[in-house]
């Protein structure tokens, strides 16, 4: 964990953000829009709809996790989605995605969450042991289903 900081992002970390953003849409298949990322990050800063953690290592940015604020009517209490995860492929296997996660949910911690929730593929087995190694635990009560419009 060689001189990683971690700390929540603020607008002025946008230039740094969005390469990175479009590097995580890259790897879910997505094509390279450095802008169309700004724009969706601007967006998502300007109506205080995500909360977004950066690293950097020394003063490099090198990953990010966005968190989504959701609530949970059955439990009358605020929940998050870690919708997003990423590092830069040179940074990995530093410690750096373990302390994303502990950003992400000392924060939704401190806003009394009672839960944070995420998803990844199935095939991304690196990501899910590092969520079991950190405690996560994953659902075998829930079916998850989507409609795409």
């Amino acid at each position: 964990m060689n001189n990683i900081a971690v700390r929540q992002a603020v607008l002025s970390d946008i230039d740094a953000l969005a390469p990175l953003f479009d590097s995580y849409r890259q790897f879910y298949g997505r094509a390279s829009n450095v802008a169309a990322a700004t724009n969706f990050l601007l967006a998502r800063f300007n109506h205080g709809e995500s909360v977004i953690f950066i690293a950097y290592k020394d003063t490099t940015p090198v990953g990010f996790a966005q968190l989504y604020p959701s609530f949970s009517s059955v439990s009358l209490a605020r929940t998050f989605i870690l919708n997003d995860l990423f590092v830069s492929e040179h940074a990995r296997r530093n410690g750096v995605a373990s302390q994303l996660v502990q950003a992400a949910t000392e924060f939704a911690g401190l806003l009394g969450a009672v839960r944070v929730s995420l998803s990844t593929t199935i095939t991304n087995e690196t990501a899910q042991a590092l969520y079991l190694s950190a405690g996560w635990v994953r659902d075998e009560q829930y079916f998850v289903y989507h409609f795409s419009i």
